[in-house]
C-alpha cells in the first residue's frame, strides 16, 4: 500500500486509499479482480503509473482471496512478517560480522524456527483449524 500511495500524490493519497480499499472487501476472488481492475481503469488517466503498479500488483495482492472468508483477516495482514525481518534484522545487528553464510542462515533458521512455533502455532489468532476438518479443508457451514 505504500508503493502504491507514493504514486498517488499528497493530495490523492486518501482517495486512492479508499478507491483500493473496495477491492478487498468483496466476498469472493472474482469481484475481487473485478473491482480492482474497476478502479485501475479509473485511476489510468491521472496515474498511469499507479495505474501500471496496479496491473503489475493484481495477482499478488488479491492471492489471499482465493483463501476462504474465515481465513483471509489472519492472512492480509503481513505484520508477522515484517516482525519476523525486525527480529532477523536486530539480531544480526547485534552479532555483527558472521564467519560464514552458513552461520546466518543457522541464525535466521533458528529465528524463524522460534518465531514459528510462538506465533503461528499457539496463538489463537492466526489458528485457523477452527475453521477446517481435520483434514485442513474447509468446514461446511
Amino acid at each position: 500500500m505504500r508503493n502504491v500511495l507514493a504514486h498517488a500524490g499528497r493530495q490523492g493519497r486518501r482517495v486512492v486509499a479508499a478507491f483500493i480499499g473496495t477491492a478487498f472487501v468483496q466476498d469472493d476472488a472474482e469481484t475481487a479482480r473485478t473491482q480492482w481492475r474497476q478502479v485501475a481503469d479509473q485511476l489510468r488517466p491521472k496515474v498511469p503509473k499507479l495505474a501500471a503498479l496496479m496491473d503489475q500488483a493484481e495477482a499478488d495482492v488479491l492471492a489471499f482471496m482465493s483463501f476462504p472468508k474465515d481465513h483471509r483477516p489472519k492472512i492480509h495482514s503481513i505484520n508477522p512478517l515484517e516482525r519476523l525481518n525486525g527480529e532477523i534484522k536486530r539480531r544480526t545487528d547485534v552479532v555483527g560480522i558472521f564467519p560464514n553464510e552458513g552461520a546466518i542462515t543457522r541464525l535466521i533458521g533458528a529465528l524463524a524456527g522460534s518465531a514459528s512455533c510462538r506465533s503461528w502455532r499457539w496463538k489463537p489468532a492466526y489458528n485457523v483449524r477452527s475453521s477446517t476438518d481435520e483434514r485442513g479443508r474447509a468446514a461446511p457451514g
